[in-house]
């Protein structure tokens, strides 16, 4: 059977399609809309006309692939920015009635165990106790995993467009602005810290997004031109990278290789978070996979059509 995950998440609405194979997967195609649901509305918690238009547009894109893979069952998935949204019924009638899709919104919770589960897909167990982060344009969703069992979950609303929205930051940023983030991130994922610490967590397994784009910039690729199931990242490649992003203003970000474009305005902030946690927690080895939300929910279906 083949498969449409579409993650409509807080920048962009993101597809895979998948082949269903006897206990296993083939990935067809994966691609992205811009929609910036996160634009300046979501101070008011609000999904504004553009952004819904934006999103229209995106499902239209997104079928037209579907249609041409001849995919037999598609899947929809809202996240962080649309469960915030004080105008999100009305957000979600309108993406009804114009693609026909029944688009499911999750809470955090769920939003983590399926990030867990694509997380699953990808290692197939983790052999050390790890501390999962995925970076979103509104959450951030943290989960302490070891083996195939996670340990402990947690959805926080500091996602990158919820930080350029409310913290007014400079361009280069600032050295008095990184320590007041410093000190909000802390403060954000205190249990995600003190969870890590009490079970000795020295692995860091960085989700998609952020570390998709950390990870383009090490290796000097366009965004998109090299799959990753995982890669390790060094601290001292992370490290350039941070130290780079910090001094750099957003006109040389844009012209960096292996900058997503859609990034170059959250990924200062988002590195921000990562070095806090590294410090904080005392984390020792970053593994990067592109594996996240989508691939979770894969996961789920591969398991229902092999007990089927």
């Amino acid at each position: 059977m083949r498969i449409a995950v579409i993650d409509l998440g807080t920048n962009t609405c993101n597809l895979l399609v998948a082949q269903l194979l006897n206990g296993g997967y083939e990935i067809l195609h994966q691609s992205k809309q811009l929609v910036k649901l996160g634009d300046d509305k979501i101070k008011q918690n609000e999904i504004s006309p553009a952004a819904t238009q934006r999103t229209i547009d995106s499902f239209c894109a997104h079928n037209e692939i579907i249609e041409q893979l001849n995919v037999e069952y598609v899947k929809v998935i809202a996240t962080s920015a649309v469960r915030t949204a004080e105008n999100k019924i009305e957000y979600l009638e309108k993406l009804g009635e114009s693609s026909g899709w029944l688009v499911k919104l999750v809470n955090g919770e769920r939003e983590a165990e399926l990030i867990f589960k694509g997380v699953l897909l990808a290692f197939g167990s983790l052999t050390d106790p790890s501390i999962i982060l995925d970076i979103g344009g509104g959450s951030n969703e943290t989960i302490l995993a070891h083996h195939k069992a996670f340990i402990w979950k947690e959805s926080r609303p500091t996602g990158m467009a919820r930080i350029i929205n409310n913290f007014h930051l400079s361009d280069p940023i600032t050295a008095d602005e990184v320590k007041t983030l410093n000190e909000y991130f802390t403060e954000q994922h205190s249990n995600a810290i003190l969870n890590c610490k009490e079970k000795g967590v020295k692995t860091l397994v960085g989700c998609s997004g952020a570390f998709d784009t950390v990870a383009d910039l090490v290796d000097g690729v366009a965004p998109g031109e090299k799959s990753r199931i995982t890669q390790t990242i060094s601290l001292d490649e992370f490290y350039g990278i941070y130290k780079m992003l910090l001094k750099s203003t957003r006109d040389e970000r844009i012209k960096m290789k292996g900058m997503d474009q859609v990034r170059v305005d959250l990924i200062v902030p988002a590195v921000i978070l990562i070095e806090r946690l590294i410090s904080e927690i005392g984390i020792q080895k970053i593994v990067q996979t592109d594996f996240a939300l989508r691939e979770g929910v894969l996961f789920e279906m591969m398991q229902k059509n092999t007990k089927a």
